[in-house]
């Protein structure tokens, strides 16, 4: 499932196999939430630009079309018609970003959807069942995420509920896998290491889901509040007892900075929100650093959004023209933008593997760690 291939430093070069395909590491995961990418990209366009892994939420899902309805379509690949590996989140998300609208007790959660308002209850054995139903090549551990900074006592607590919700987790992914009509029965149940800011509570919990021994780790619960060298920290903390053969995932980020940095800590999986949520605002990455296109300097400007950049937006469109899109507030200036950020993640992602097979990530390191986090 996951072959480390070498290291330089802390920083890993892996491949990763699931049953929808070979993922080269460190990969970043476009995120489509409702299964699609918002700003109108399609899986054959996620194909052009190079994504390896999407990214869908249980929850949103869940809501709508239903994960019944998913899997009555074939499940998520068949239905949004793509057939690289997918990985769904648990829900526990929601838990965290849905605060007002939830209350949680030992088996689960109970939230009201942000939809319509009707009661929705979930605990690892629904999210297991929704994920199942999705057919997912990973799914994630229902778990709790924690507004950091949160008081020590109720961050203990928490994380030794979600230590016990992982057990429910794992028992309820074998019993489903084993069934004969599960979409997919290849599935892989990640676990979640939680802790806050805490980084004894970090590591004991680690240590304590590392026994589980699952496919694969993720340190969730960060860039949630926490400085960026706060979340270092806890990275840091915490990846001498994550296992060196399995996958290790760091949830919800973030800036390319955030993730050359935590490459270097050992991390290969990533995903984010903030190159499409950017995109959409105008808001884009070049090699150079970050620039907004609505700036009006950019009103006769012939050159493509990065010079560097070889995306199928850099290779036909100026900034001229695509300001004026945002300006007129035509849906094309979305979508251009966001398959030109998302290009840019997974080009960077291929120059970190590319310097990583070279030996040269710490020279590579050293040129854009702080570069590409300049505003232009």
């Amino acid at each position: 499932m996951f072959e480390l291939k070498k290291t330089e430093g802390k920083a890993r070069r892996g491949v990763f196999t699931c049953a929808h395909g070979t993922v080269q590491t460190p990969v970043f995961m476009n995120v489509g939430t409702q299964g699609a990418i918002k700003g109108a990209l399609s899986a054959e366009d996620l194909k052009n630009i190079g994504c390896q892994v999407e990214l869908s939420n249980t929850y949103h899902l869940h809501l709508r079309p239903t994960d019944q309805v998913v899997r009555q379509m074939g499940g998520l690949h068949k239905f949004m018609t793509w057939d690289g590996p997918i990985l769904t989140d648990s829900g526990g998300f929601q838990v965290f970003s849905l605060a007002s609208l939830r209350k949680i007790k030992e088996e689960g959660v109970t939230f009201a959807s942000h939809i319509d308002g009707h009661k929705i209850f979930m605990g690892p054995e629904e999210s297991m069942q929704i994920q199942s139903n999705l057919g997912s090549d990973i799914c994630m551990a229902f778990d709790e995420c924690i507004e950091n900074p949160s008081p020590r006592d109720y961050v203990q607590k928490s994380v030794d509920r979600t230590y016990r919700w992982l057990v429910r987790c794992k028992a309820e992914n074998a019993r489903l896998n084993a069934l004969p009509d599960t979409v997919n029965q290849n599935q892989m149940l990640w676990g979640i290491n939680q802790g806050g800011t805490y980084a004894d509570i970090r590591v004991d919990h680690m240590k304590r889901i590392a026994d589980l021994d699952l496919p694969g780790y993720a340190i969730g619960g960060l860039a949630v509040g926490e400085t960026a060298e706060e979340m270092y920290d806890i990275i840091e903390a915490v990846e001498p007892y994550m296992p060196a053969d399995k996958t290790r995932y760091l949830m919800g980020v973030g800036t390319p900075t955030n993730i050359i940095e935590a490459v270097a800590r050992g991390v290969d999986f990533f995903d984010c929100v903030m190159p499409a949520r950017n995109a959409r605002h105008a808001r884009l990455f070049t090699w150079e650093g970050a620039i907004n296109l609505k700036n009006a300097k950019y009103q006769l400007d012939e050159r493509p959004i990065d010079p560097q950049c070889d995306c199928p937006v850099c290779r036909r469109y100026s900034r001229a023209y695509i300001r004026h899109l945002f300006i007129a507030e035509e849906m094309l200036a979305m979508r251009l933008c966001v398959m030109h950020n998302l290009y840019f993640y997974n080009k960077l992602m291929e120059r970190i593997r590319t310097a990583l097979d070279e030996g040269s990530f710490a020279a590579f390191r050293a040129e854009y760690s702080e570069k590409l986090s300049r505003r232009i």
